[in-house]
């Protein structure tokens, strides 16, 4: 028995490319690039040294997303691995990816509403200014009770 499952995280090395099959199979291409930490042998400091991960993913899905996936986007992508040889010019050419089962977005939309970070597509229309807020004038004049002392909740704790 063999495991065939890949998790990865990282940054889109590009946006994300859609195209549609002859049968209308939606196809998504996407890179990502993910950090390995390595000690220089020179220096002995610990260094990034990126590798860059092609993925695909298939179906309706890959469309309902693909807005979404632009460079430098952060994802985690959880898959698995597809080999494919061809050949090209009179060369063999072949090539490791990730088919993507599940994508989750790691980018966070800051700023709030209408701030948006890179890779969330075409930016949000801008909120109007809503009126000030005015507190109704109090209705009731009777006196607020005063909450009773701690000791109090601490005989009703069951524990």
């Amino acid at each position: 028995m063999s495991i065939n499952r890949v998790n990865i995280t990282g940054n889109l090395t590009r946006d994300a490319e859609l195209r549609a099959t002859q049968s209308g199979t939606q196809i998504l291409r996407l890179g990502v690039a993910v950090n390995d930490r390595r000690r220089n042998p020179q220096t002995g400091n610990w260094e990034d040294y990126p590798n860059f991960i092609d993925c695909v993913m298939f179906g309706s899905r890959a469309e309902a997303i693909s807005r979404y996936l632009s460079k430098g986007t952060k994802v985690a992508i959880e898959g698995r691995l597809r080999y494919s040889s061809w050949e090209q010019d009179g060369k063999k050419r072949s090539k490791v990816e990730v088919v993507v089962d599940e994508i989750e977005f790691m980018s966070s939309r800051q700023g709030g509403y209408g701030q948006q970070d890179a890779g969330y597509g075409a930016p949000a229309p801008q909120p109007t200014q809503p009126a000030p807020y005015q507190a109704p004038a109090p209705t009731n004049t009777a006196p607020v009770a005063v909450p009773p002392s701690p000791d109090v909740y601490d005989a009703d704790i069951p524990f």
